[in-house]
């Protein structure tokens, strides 16, 4: 009994929404002049959705929060990650010199 690939609802698209109707519904919400739910049918998301985008919004801060998907900038990575990843293919070169090396040193007589 697998599910298998079958999405439940294949017709039903995913809806992305924009970082400023994001903030703008954590507004609405921490105004607090109308019930989460209600607040939730008119934006027309559910109701857990607006509590998530308000705990990343407390956790991650404005600037950091609703940043989509992909991959970070270099210039925005934090210098670990970046120094990570360049030990990362330095060691790497420094492998296939070591391989390259041990090839040579048995050809030569």
């Amino acid at each position: 009994m697998g599910k298998g690939n079958e999405k439940v609802n294949a017709q039903r698209k995913r809806v992305q929404f924009t970082k400023e109707f994001k903030l703008e519904a954590i507004r609405l919400l921490d105004r607090g002049e109308k019930p989460a739910a209600q607040l939730a049918l008119e934006l027309g998301v559910a109701r857990n959705q607006i509590y998530k985008w308000q705990a990343q919004l407390q956790t991650k801060g404005e600037d950091k929060a609703f940043r989509g998907p992909g991959a970070k900038r270099l210039s925005e990575m934090n210098e670990v990650e970046r120094l990570k990843r360049e030990l990362k293919k330095v060691t790497e070169e420094r492998d296939i010199l070591k391989k390259a090396a041990a090839y040579f040193a048995k050809e030569l007589p």
